[in-house]
C-alpha cells in the first residue's frame, strides 16, 4: 500500500518512526503518526490544520495526549461508561502510580532490546496505527471524485496524501480523536476546509 503514498504522506510515516524512536517506544502509535503530521509544513494536512487552528495549540495537543497515555489509553467517554458501572477509573490510575509509578498504565514504552542500552531493529505499527493506514485508503477512496482529487490518481489507483491520513485519524473512536474533537479538529471540519464549496480549500 506504500506505493499509493504521495511524497507527504510517506514522510508523516517515517516521521512517525521517528517520533516512535525518540520517545523510546516499541511500536509506532496513532499518537506518533498525529505528531508527525503536526510537524508537517506546505501540504494539504498541514493547510487543514492551520485554518483550524491547531498548530498554534500542539503543546495543548501533547499535554492532553499525554494525559490520555496516563490513563492508559481511555478516553472520557470510557471513563463515563466505566462510571456508570460504578468503576472510579482516575481512583484506578492513582492507586496504580502510586504503587508502580507515575505513567504505569502507559504502554509500548519499556525495555531495551539489546546489552548496550540502545534500541535497534524494526519498529512495528500497532494494530490501531495500521488501522488509521488503511481507513486513508478508504479515504481517498471516497474523496476520488472530488475536483482536486483528479489529481491524486495514477492510472485510476487512488493516491493517499497526508490529508487522508489526518481524516482517518478522526474516524477512530477513542482518545487520540476525542483530544482532535476538543481542539476543534473533527472529520467534518477537515471535510469543510479541504474540500468545502465557498471556503478557503487546501490547494
Amino acid at each position: 500500500m506504500f506505493e499509493r503514498f504521495t511524497k507527504d504522506a510517506r514522510a508523516v510515516v517515517l516521521g512517525a518512526l521517528d517520533h516512535a524512536e525518540r520517545s523510546h517506544a516499541n511500536e509506532v502509535t496513532e499518537e506518533h503518526l498525529l505528531l508527525s503530521l503536526l510537524d508537517r509544513k506546505a501540504s494539504r494536512a498541514s493547510f487543514a490544520l492551520a485554518a483550524l487552528g491547531l498548530t498554534d495549540r500542539r503543546d495543548s495537543v501533547v499535554r492532553a495526549l499525554a494525559e490520555a497515555r496516563r490513563r492508559g489509553g481511555f478516553s472520557r467517554a470510557d471513563m463515563d461508561a466505566l462510571s456508570g458501572l460504578g468503576i472510579d477509573l482516575s481512583e484506578i490510575v492513582s492507586r496504580v502510580e502510586e504503587a508502580h509509578g507515575v505513567g504505569a498504565l502507559e504502554s509500548g514504552r519499556k525495555g531495551n532490546r539489546n546489552g548496550w542500552g540502545l534500541r535497534s531493529g524494526h519498529r512495528p505499527f500497532t494494530r490501531d496505527a495500521k488501522d488509521v493506514l488503511t481507513r486513508s485508503l478508504r479515504t481517498a477512496h471516497a474523496h476520488r471524485d472530488l475536483p482536486h482529487a483528479r489529481i491524486r490518481s495514477r492510472g485510476g489507483t487512488t493516491i493517499i496524501g497526508d490529508e487522508h491520513l489526518l481524516l482517518a485519524l478522526t474516524t477512530r473512536p477513542g482518545a487520540l480523536a476525542e483530544v482532535l474533537a476538543d481542539h476543534g479538529v473533527t472529520y467534518e471540519a477537515l471535510e469543510r476546509v479541504l474540500y468545502g464549496a465557498g471556503e478557503a480549500k487546501a490547494g
